[in-house]
């Protein structure tokens, strides 16, 4: 494993896995990301990529590991390759970058951070919206304690809405081999990551999904998950592929205030003194604290998705923190996971995860899944619309 400086020569980056997202990231790389070059890429068929003519392909993952032509590797291969591609790339000491999830399951992630044995080797996955700075405003306002304590939190997140032919022409996504899993380890595992992110994970979770209810597909597409945090805070997380136009709301109230995002703007509303406070005090009997309320929505253009892969190269060479560590993706994957068991098992799921327990659930579900036959039809993609 190469260890680099500021003023040491770009790192190496091999692409393995050239479908859409793969293509989305070389994109990113080559527009707006510095430090880097792309060396070598890998897919089961070769690809012609603009602007790639040196970079070396290869067939298989395991030949570009082992070619010495990268240090680092980007992992944007279907989520039931993760683990053994990932696997192996940490094994043999190179830098990696893993697409979300980090794997089918909780279970397969917890094995991956087991194997990343070596300090000098950054070990990152693409959860891209922590650099959204409008959730990054949100999280500055929790952790300053602005507003409080958290009493309650609400994400209703249902337009990620997916037509049919969204799965028609993919072998893997939607089934429970290949991906583990639907709208919540595919679309809503970022609003996970960033729901525990901001407010912490909950120690229990009593939830309900839909399975194919929209889509002819085998896994969830529809969740509603009831949420108790250890302060006795409760919450509440609504996710859908299935709805259009679709809502995302996303509030946190606390002693002292709220946060209020409306899938637009980013209201902070403030009380001039806590509600526990107030409530004990007021002899008015239908009295309430005084609020202050500013939108407090912040710019957010940016390219989430280059800042994570610039922050991968950034660690690389000057030690600088990473934005999303891969070992802080096992906590939206267990909440996807403990919702998908609480469903399962029609009872409440406490955190954290038995992962074993949840393990053993999935794989009789994959034993009687299988891929399906892609559908030989022509589509529009523009991934940019893709991203919420």
């Amino acid at each position: 494993m190469s260890t680099m400086s500021a003023a040491a020569s770009p790192v190496r980056l091999g692409i393995i896995g050239l479908g859409n997202i793969g293509q989305q990231h070389i994109q990113h790389v080559q527009t707006g990301v510095t430090g880097c070059e792309i060396t070598a890429t890998c897919s089961r068929q070769s690809k012609v990529i603009a602007g790639l003519d040196k970079a070396q392909h290869f067939s298989d993952y395991r030949q570009l590991i082992d070619s010495g032509l990268v240090d680092a590797v980007l992992i944007a291969t279907p989520t039931m390759a993760h683990f053994e591609q990932a696997s192996y790339a940490l094994d043999k000491g190179l830098h990696l970058l893993v697409e979300k999830p980090i794997g089918l399951s909780c279970q397969e992630g917890e094995q991956l951070i087991a194997r990343h044995q070596q300090k000098q080797q950054i070990f990152a996955l693409m959860l891209n919206q922590r650099t959204d700075p409008l959730f990054v405003a949100m999280k500055e306002q929790v952790d300053s304690g602005r507003i409080g304590a958290i009493q309650r939190t609400h994400w209703t997140m249902t337009n990620w809405f997916r037509p049919e032919v969204y799965f028609q022409v993919s072998d893997w996504r939607a089934t429970w081999k290949g991906e583990g899993g639907g709208l919540l380890v595919n679309q809503c595992i970022h609003n996970l990551d960033i729901f525990q992110w901001i407010c912490g994970l909950p120690v229990s979770v009593q939830s309900f999904c839909s399975f194919g209810k929209y889509h002819d597909i085998e896994v969830e597409d529809e969740a509603t998950a009831y949420l108790r945090y250890s302060n006795g805070a409760s919450g509440l997380f609504v996710g859908s592929t299935g709805e259009a136009p679709g809502i995302n709301r996303f509030d946190i109230v606390g002693d002292r205030g709220t946060l209020s995002f409306d899938g637009d703007r980013l209201q902070l509303l403030t009380n001039n003194e806590s509600t526990s406070t107030f409530s004990k005090a007021t002899r008015d009997m239908f009295g309430m604290p005084a609020t202050t309320r500013q939108d407090i929505t912040p710019d957010r253009q940016v390219n989430q998705h280059a800042r994570v892969i610039q922050n991968f190269i950034d660690a690389i060479r000057e030690q600088t923190p990473l934005i999303a560590p891969a070992e802080q993706g096992l906590h939206s994957l267990a909440l996807a996971n403990a919702i998908l068991l609480s469903s399962w098992e029609n009872k409440a799921v406490d955190l954290p995860l038995d992962s074993a327990h949840y393990q053993q659930a999935l794989e009789q579900r994959i034993a009687q899944s299988s891929l399906r036959k892609k559908a030989d039809i022509e589509v529009s993609i523009d991934m940019t619309k893709s991203y919420r």
